[in-house]
């Protein structure tokens, strides 16, 4: 029963210990002149769905919950947002080539399709994420046309 008290003590200091160890916060308030909103004229009712569904892991500018001043948490988030940025920066879009653009516009077709993105685990807390019919039909008829037009 010692053993027990003794362990659920350290394991108490850690968890408290943990929550001093910050993490980087991916927030920014400038819209960069490479924006994909900027740069491709989207019209507002899809680029609403875009920032609310998408733009949180995959922009330089996350609009964090409060649970992500809770650690572990936060380094999950911190890890998962890092993971989106590389596969996929919409504030960085305009310095894609055009055949990256082609590829990550099929791939966003490919992944809405499928649904893929936005991820389960995004939606299951950030239910104004989730895509309705209506909104993946919108999304993707219009990235479908952008592709095209590359």
């Amino acid at each position: 029963m010692k053993a027990v008290k003794v362990t659920g003590w350290i394991l108490l200091v850690a968890l408290v210990g943990i929550q001093f160890m910050p993490t980087e916060r991916n927030q920014s308030d400038l819209i960069p002149k490479t924006d994909f909103m900027v740069v491709n004229e989207v019209p507002k009712n899809i680029e609403s769905v875009i920032k609310t569904s998408c733009y949180d892991c995959h922009s330089n500018n996350t609009d964090y919950p409060w649970y992500n001043k809770v650690q572990p948490v936060a380094w999950y988030l911190e890890d998962h947002v890092e993971h989106g940025k590389e596969e996929l920066n919409f504030n960085e879009w305009d310095s894609y080539s055009s055949r990256r653009k082609n590829s990550k516009l099929k791939s966003i077709i490919s992944q809405i399709e499928d649904d893929e993105m936005p991820l389960t685990s995004y939606t299951l807390i950030h239910r104004d994420a989730r895509l309705s019919d209506n909104e993946k039909k919108i999304v993707l008829d219009w990235v479908s046309k952008l592709k095209d037009s590359l």
